[in-house]
């Protein structure tokens, strides 16, 4: 292709440990806090430790998957290697609407909370909507990243990593100036888990507890441009999620012990109403004025640095999209002088733009951001014990044992966590995917068919599909946020599980004969560098 570049290796461990905590540490900490503990009370941090078990399985799962096949854009290759290209559109789709969305969530949080400094910026009176004014001004932030995206990966890197110390430290403070404050009789005061265990697992998905936690695709989507990436990606992606959870955990744990007793009376439910900057506003009633202005602060930085890592990681995964066949060529294209694929980050800055419309706010896209992330999440453990049959002789510097447990356990926890987001977001955002679906059969004569045909396609994809469909009904049929609670728990959540473990082994076994992966000199390592015996290669 004339004038196409390669991708240049230039991160380093740091860099991408950096890369995972502050695509980890965004919004999250910001807001989640008083949503969790309005849904789930003192019990709240329960919900951390769940979530945070959860995604260390996947982080196990990824940390094999990225140093065994390190590529741009990993996260939609990996099905497509796994199981073919339908596959691996329809998990590119739901990651495009996942990471695009998710840039827009944290540009609305960073507005949401310098509306404390400019109120001007949010509607008077709404839950968090902005005014034309903070419309005008979250395009300006989107437009400050997409440039200090389009000229270098060493510009994004060094933006990146003096963000996230700035990340590290103000969380750190108010963990520590809340915990002088701890009140014990806030913990049993209502009650230490005032909605049963259902509030623990609905603070997970619709109180933006797993959303908080979903930052392992950056470094998997950067593998390509890491130095070392065999050693550097699994490292990581478990540093990063281990230290996120000891920080989240103490953080809740901070907030829901420092709020003044005596705000409690009216019960855990109105916690949101009162504290809707949560740590601003805690610290404004404890009087620690200092403590304020610097978490406003960090409040503008720290989402907006989330948002910065997310503008340069959904480039590579459109990347990796494209490279699959099933979307245009043209972006695959990667500038030869900068080695950044810029006609993706077009779309990229595009799309962000367009989730910011009708102006929502933060809690308006939590749901749709969280179940499409744990939905794209959920497909990397079927892909990774897929290639255990396919693909058994590449290189895995990271070897996960235990992939037979671990696997369908990491599954069967997001499904769950995908079925606690509710019926009003999943009916939608699976629906699409079916739809999606359809329309890839109807199209089928202009999709590739070259390395895999037609029907091993379709044979490949029927679990996907099975799973839509019973994921679709089971939340209308269930308990949470809009289903018709015809199945009580704990058989919803009963139903969910069995789905998934037949939906998993179904997926596993149901891969490609042989896996097939790509090679080409934009990506400077190749499998055979691996010191692996490359399978089918295509490109």
């Amino acid at each position: 292709m004339a004038g196409q570049g390669k991708f240049k290796r230039q991160l380093s461990l740091i860099d991408l440990v950096f890369i995972g905590f502050g695509s980890i540490f965004g919004s999250g900490w910001l807001f989640a806090s008083s949503h969790v503990a309005s849904i789930a009370g003192p019990a709240g941090w329960i919900s951390w430790v769940i979530a945070g078990i959860a995604v260390i399985l996947l982080g196990l799962v990824y940390a094999e998957l990225g140093g065994s096949i390190p590529r741009a854009g990993g996260v939609v290759r990996y099905p497509a290697y796994s199981h073919g290209p339908l596959v691996g559109f329809l998990t590119s789709f739901a990651t495009l609407i996942a990471f695009t969305s998710l840039i827009a969530i944290e540009i609305e949080a960073a507005r949401q909370y310098a509306t404390s400094w400019l109120p001007t910026l949010t509607v008077a009176g709404s839950s968090g909507s902005p005014t034309v004014f903070g419309w005008f001004f979250q395009f300006a932030l989107l437009l400050f990243f997409f440039l200090l995206n389009y000229w270098s990966v060493k510009t994004f890197a060094k933006s990146n990593t003096i963000i996230s110390i700035l990340k590290f430290i103000v969380p750190t403070l108010t963990i520590v100036f809340l915990l002088i404050h701890l009140k014990g009789a806030n913990f049993h005061v209502q009650g230490f888990s005032p909605y049963g265990f259902t509030g623990i697992e609905s603070a997970i998905s619709t109180g933006g507890v797993i959303f908080a936690y979903l930052g392992l695709q950056p470094i998997v989507g950067f593998a390509t441009e890491a130095k070392n990436p065999q050693r550097t990606v699994p490292i990581a992606i478990i540093v990063s999620i281990v230290l996120s959870t000891i920080v989240y955990v103490l953080l809740q744990v901070a907030f829901t012990g420092s709020i003044p007793t005596h705000m409690l009376s009216g019960g855990w439910s109105h916690v949101g109403s009162q504290f809707t900057l949560p740590y601003r506003d805690i610290a404004v009633v404890l009087g620690l004025g200092w403590l304020a202005i610097l978490v406003t602060l960090d409040a503008i930085v720290s989402p907006s640095g989330t948002g910065n890592i997310y503008m340069s990681s959904t480039p590579r995964m459109i990347f990796g999209w494209s490279r699959t066949g099933t979307l245009f060529k043209l972006f695959a294209r990667v500038d030869e002088r900068t080695g950044i694929p810029r006609p993706a980050l077009w779309l990229t800055f595009a799309m962000s733009i367009f989730w910011t419309l009708p102006f929502p706010s933060w809690g308006a896209l939590i749901g749709v951001v969280s179940s499409a992330l744990v939905f794209t999440y959920a497909i990397a453990p079927i892909s990774a014990h897929s290639f255990r049959k396919n693909a058994p002789d590449i290189s895995r510097p990271f070897y996960l044992k235990g992939m037979s447990v671990i696997g369908p356990i990491s599954f069967v926890i997001a499904s769950l966590i995908v079925y606690w987001t509710g019926w009003n977001t999943d009916s939608w955002l699976l629906g699409v995917q079916f739809l999606m679906f359809i329309l890839y059969l109807i199209f089928r004569k202009f999709v590739p068919t070259k390395q895999v045909s037609f029907a091993q396609q379709l044979k490949s994809c029927l679990w996907l599909v099975f799973y839509y469909v019973m994921m679709i009904i089971l939340s209308y049929l269930g308990t949470f946020d809009g289903g018709r609670n015809v199945l009580r728990t704990p058989w919803d959540q009963v139903a969910v599980c069995i789905v998934s473990l037949i939906t998993y082994y179904w997926g596993v076994n149901t891969g490609l004969p042989t896996a097939i992966f790509d090679e080409d000199a934009v990506e400077t390592t190749t499998l055979h560098d691996m010191g692996g015996q490359s399978p089918t290669i295509h490109g």
